[in-house]
């Protein structure tokens, strides 16, 4: 491929124009995720009095209820319209930001304040899964097929945008304010999204037949695999290299993660368009590599200088990991089961991330942590021997080797 084709720029005008409304709906309603992060923890163990066990229980609560919704969420965008399921998503949203206001009135019975807290979070997790689901359907109508990897990798990265700013922000708001504030944002932030929602145009339901659940996670697991398998250097990176610099005495652990955003928000910004242009297999195929020496990276680092620069590469491979093998899942559907061929996606990318770092956590605790690093790499190469595959077996719509 010629230097220029690989210089294309990311989107016409008018691609742009469709896509940033649907991009800050999503920044917003994942800013409410992302501002609760850093400080649950510390609500539910100093101020509720809680141990850690219930720590996790409650974190992991959101993360349980998006993957189950995720069949759900793609049937009622396919059903009902991507505009409506983004709708549906914000106000479940908010409504979980008034369970959390709800569990500070029982603060004197923790047993009670938990529970409500719990059915905050688990409605949240829904809204989140129906808003990403919804809003990438949504991207994939409204702009020409050619362009799937770039809706993708744009929602995506708003997304990804969202999580960064959410928790230095979320952090502040609970140290000014206490859980309250969290609480009244998440209810407010998704409200005010909904003017966004309205400059966008609906898409009318498509009337013909849609596949099933069953029938879509048969067309989309290949592409799902590769991404779960792509994920775990994420994982990786955001879950334990700011221990791996603490432990090896090196100052600024926070700088590799930032290092791993830049290269993240930079990567999808000037190369987004390639998945589209040579295929998401053959992308996904060498991002995954980058990823996977990147990991190798991190294992190896005697420096911090090499340990950043392995947090740049797991960065810009995984970053372009999600949407190259997202463009071939969605390929591999009707465009009338476009939302719920996401939702199915999504979910391997889910169940990954909750398998991924307790598992990667138990290797480190039985061997030095930057083992964990080594197993990621393993992992994340597979997904460019998954993608290879893809590439020597490519499918028509209804799955058949062409």
């Amino acid at each position: 491929m010629s230097i220029a084709a690989m210089q294309e720029p990311v989107s016409t005008p008018g691609i742009t124009t469709t896509l940033l409304p649907i991009m800050g709906v999503v920044f917003v309603a994942f800013l409410v995720i992302g501002v609760a992060m850093p400080v649950l923890p510390l609500h539910v163990h100093d101020e509720l009095g809680f141990g850690t066990f219930m720590v996790g229980f409650v974190a992991g609560s959101q993360f349980a209820a998006s993957l189950i919704s995720r069949p759900w969420a793609g049937h009622f965008s396919d059903a009902r319209g991507a505009k409506r399921g983004v709708v549906a998503g914000l106000l479940a949203a908010a409504a979980s930001g008034l369970l959390y206001l709800q569990s500070l009135g029982f603060s004197g019975s923790p047993l009670i304040s938990v529970a409500i807290l719990l059915l905050g979070r688990a409605l949240l997790g829904g809204a989140e899964s129906f808003i990403i689901t919804a809003a990438v359907s949504w991207g994939l109508a409204l702009v020409p097929s050619s362009n799937t990897g770039k809706v993708i990798a744009w929602v995506g990265s708003a997304m990804f945008a969202a999580f960064a700013i959410g928790a230095p922000a979320g952090s502040a708001l609970y140290a000014a304010h206490g859980f309250a504030a969290i609480s009244l944002a998440t209810t407010s932030a998704p409200l005010g999204a909904l003017p966004l929602v309205a400059l966008v145009p609906a898409v009318a339901p498509a009337k013909h037949a849609r596949a099933s659940f069953v029938e879509v996670i048969g067309a989309v697991w290949v592409p799902g695999l590769g991404s779960a398998l792509g994920s775990v250097g994420f994982g990786a990176v955001t879950t334990f290299v700011a221990l791996l610099f603490a432990t090896r005495g090196w100052a600024n652990g926070w700088s590799a993660y930032t290092a791993y955003a830049v290269a993240f928000i930079l990567a999808r910004l000037f190369f987004s368009h390639l998945a589209d242009k040579i295929g998401g297999a053959k992308v996904a195929l060498v991002c995954a590599a980058i990823e996977a020496v990147g990991q190798a990276l991190i294992w190896l680092a005697v420096r911090p200088e090499i340990a950043l620069a392995g947090a740049v590469l797991t960065g810009f491979g995984f970053s372009l990991v999600y949407p190259g093998f997202g463009v071939e899942a969605v390929r591999r559907v009707p465009a009338q089961s476009r939302g719920l061929a996401m939702g199915a996606y999504t979910a391997f990318l889910d169940l990954a991330q909750g398998l991924a770092s307790p598992t990667l956590g138990l290797i480190a605790a039985g061997a030095r942590l930057n083992v964990l690093f080594l197993v990621s790499s393993a992992t994340v190469l597979c997904a460019s021997l998954v993608a290879w595959w893809l590439i020597a077996n490519p499918t028509t719509l209804e799955g058949s080797p062409q």
